[in-house]
C-alpha cells in the first residue's frame, strides 16, 4: 500500500509526462516539411490525446483533449475552442466506448484513432473549404483528408504504446491482492 503522498506525486509525474508528450507532438506537428507526403501531414496530437482517454477514462481524456485542441488551435494559427470542443467530444466517446465495449489493445486503437482522424479532418474540410465555396475542395480532400487519415497510423501505434507505458509506470497501488 502506497502512502497519500507518494500516490499524488506519481500522479502529478504522470500527467507532467503526458503535458512533455503533448508538447513534443504540437512541436513535430507544426513543424513545416516534417514528416510530410504530399499536402499531407500525419496527425500526432489526436492520437496522444486519444490514447490518454483510453487509459484514463472519460472525465481524464477529456480535459486532456481539450487542453490539447487548445494546444493545436493555438499553434495552427486557428480560431480557438473549435478543436478544444471537438477534441473533447471524441476523447470523452472514446473514453467511455473503451470502459464499456472495446479492449485497449493496438488494433482497436489504430480503427478508432482513424475514425477520430477521418471525422475531425472531414469536418475540417466541410468548415473551412467546402461551405465557403472553395475551388478545388473535392481535390483537397482527396489529396490532403484521406492521406493524413493514413499517415496518422503508425504515429497513433507509436503513441499508443508510449501513453500505456507511461501509465504502467505510474500506476497507483490500492493493495489490492
Amino acid at each position: 500500500m502506497e502512502s497519500r503522498h507518494k500516490r499524488s506525486r506519481s500522479q502529478i509525474y504522470k500527467w507532467c509526462c503526458y503535458v512533455l508528450g503533448l508538447l513534443v507532438c504540437a512541436a513535430l506537428q507544426t513543424t513545416p516539411g516534417l514528416f510530410q507526403l504530399g499536402q499531407a501531414k500525419p496527425l500526432l496530437i489526436l492520437p496522444l490525446c486519444l490514447a490518454v482517454a483510453v487509459f484514463e477514462g472519460e472525465f481524464g481524456g477529456a480535459l486532456f483533449g481539450m487542453v490539447c485542441g487548445l494546444m493545436w488551435d493555438y499553434t495552427a494559427g486557428r480560431t480557438v475552442g473549435m478543436l478544444a470542443l471537438e477534441i473533447m467530444i471524441l476523447c470523452f466517446a472514446v473514453g467511455v466506448l473503451v470502459q464499456l465495449y472495446l479492449q485497449s489493445a493496438p488494433g482497436n486503437f489504430v480503427v478508432i484513432c482513424s475514425v477520430a482522424a477521418w471525422l475531425l479532418l472531414s469536418c475540417d474540410w466541410l468548415f473551412f473549404y467546402y461551405m465557403p465555396g472553395y475551388s478545388g475542395a473535392a481535390q483537397r480532400y482527396l489529396l490532403f483528408v484521406l492521406p493524413s487519415v493514413l499517415l496518422t497510423v503508425l504515429p497513433a501505434l507509436l503513441e499508443f504504446g508510449i501513453v500505456r507505458r507511461i501509465n504502467a509506470a505510474f500506476k497507483i497501488d490500492n493493495g489490492v491482492v
